[in-house]
């Protein structure tokens, strides 16, 4: 007998078989999870399996309210991934179904014992296969099960332990994004509420605003849009736009938003009125910066009054649908301190309307912002248009809905308003 045969052999044959185990799992923590998407997640498991360990495999998830890990009950589950010969493997083992019939299914078995669950499957044709179910469990709860199904053998121990570990890896990552999509849900609605309702503007001010959220961004902004009632029919309006993303973005949108109204109550000039709100925010070392534009608008006397802290200028199309950029003297970021903020003044009639918004309308990776501001000053209104359908015109033809950030966009336009008495001018 040769060594090869004997149990040297077989102690031989264990460093090889542990050093190709190894390489497969480091492999999976690389493509297993490289998103924070939980379909893509369970995708990205089934083509992993099917690659190395099946030929056919599919994941199963548990609504939220069967993912207890003591829960011995049946629970509804939803086949979100599949990969290899699916259908031979659903023809075997469909889909639950939000209601399965079949508490004993192999899926709803490991999830009730809690370990792996091996069988032999008859295929189509009489032919049999192995199969095996493994249960998605991580941090004391359940995610749901992955089916491996394997023509002409059963898994080996080796192999029924490395798809154990490859469930338990792809759970850890359900568990962050569940938990990454619970921050993103309450950002999402803080940000919500704060821009549902705006301040109103004074009766003699027509207004429209829009929210976008980007459908490709993994994060929440910190979009933002206020009006403020100022003295003598005045009102002033507010674009600004918090660095960065997540809950922390919005957080700081709803801290810039308290400082503003508070400053613009004292009814200065805009640009003194980011001058005091820089000074204000700088003092707070965790705030983060953010850009803003103001126009105070008077439309007793037929002007906009601008200030821009790092933001993009503000457009106002004519009656006949022409746009055209205002130019307005940019400032640093708000919470830098520095300061440094110009005044610009410029006539609106009761025919303009005035434009303002954040850098997810018009900015395209790679591209020059002056191409972006000129892709804006060629859209062209038609003629009377309202400040809503001017809101909706602008969005279509920007392709608002697919931008690659958040955008917030805000429209006005002077409003005769019988009856309203002299102004009385304030000093800019």
């Amino acid at each position: 007998m040769s060594n090869q045969d004997g149990p040297d052999g077989d102690r031989d044959a264990d460093p090889a078989r542990l050093l190709a185990r190894l390489r497969t799992v480091e492999e999976a923590a690389e493509r297993i999870g490289t998103t924070l998407d939980e379909q893509a997640t369970c995708a990205e498991l089934a083509r992993f399996l099917c690659q190395h360990l099946c030929d056919a495999a599919a994941v199963d998830l548990l609504d939220a309210e069967g993912t207890g890990a003591r829960s011995r009950s049946p629970a509804a589950l939803r086949r979100v991934a599949t990969a290899g010969l699916v259908k031979v493997l659903e023809a075997r083992f469909p889909d639950e179904g939000p209601e399965p019939s079949d508490g004993g299914s192999p899926a709803l078995r490991a999830l009730a014992e809690g370990h792996p669950v091996a069988a032999t499957a008859i295929l189509p044709g009489g032919r049999s296969a192995g199969a095996l179910s493994v249960p998605l469990l991580a941090h004391g709860r359940r995610y749901g099960a992955l089916l491996a199904l394997r023509a002409g053998g059963s898994f080996t121990a080796d192999e029924t332990a490395t798809a154990h570990f490859l469930a338990r890896l792809t759970a850890a990552h359900l568990a962050h994004a569940c938990r990454y999509a619970a921050v993103q849900g309450t950002a999402m609605d803080l940000q919500r509420a704060l821009l549902a309702e705006p301040g109103r503007p004074h009766p003699n001010l027509e207004l429209a605003t829009r929210y976008l959220p980007s459908g490709s961004s993994a994060l929440v902004g910190g979009d933002w849009f206020e009006t403020v009632r100022l003295h003598y029919g005045r009102t002033l309006l507010v674009m600004g736009d918090v660095m960065g993303h997540g809950l922390d973005a919005a957080v700081d949108m709803n801290a810039y938003r308290s400082h503003l109204r508070y400053v613009a109550s004292t009814d200065l000039p805009p640009h003194r009125v980011l001058r005091q709100l820089d000074a204000a925010v700088a003092e707070e070392e965790t705030r983060r910066p953010a850009t803003c534009l103001l126009a105070q608008v008077d439309p007793a006397r037929g002007i906009a009054a601008f200030a821009s802290a790092g933001h993009l200028p503000p457009a106002v199309f004519s009656r006949e649908g022409v746009a055209d950029l205002v130019r307005v003297p940019v400032g640093p970021p708000l919470g830098t301190g520095v300061g440094g903020y110009e005044l610009v003044t410029r006539t609106l009639t009761s025919e303009d309307i005035l434009l303002m918004f954040t850098d997810g309308l018009v900015e395209r990776r790679g591209e020059d912002i002056d191409v972006s501001l000129s892709r804006l000053a060629r859209i062209r209104l038609p003629a009377g248009a309202g400040v809503a359908e001017a809101l909706d015109e602008v969005l279509l033809r920007l392709d608002g809905l697919h931008a690659e950030d958040d955008v917030a966009v805000l429209a006005a336009r002077l409003r005769h308003h019988p009856g309203a008495g002299p102004a009385e001018p304030a000093a800019l």
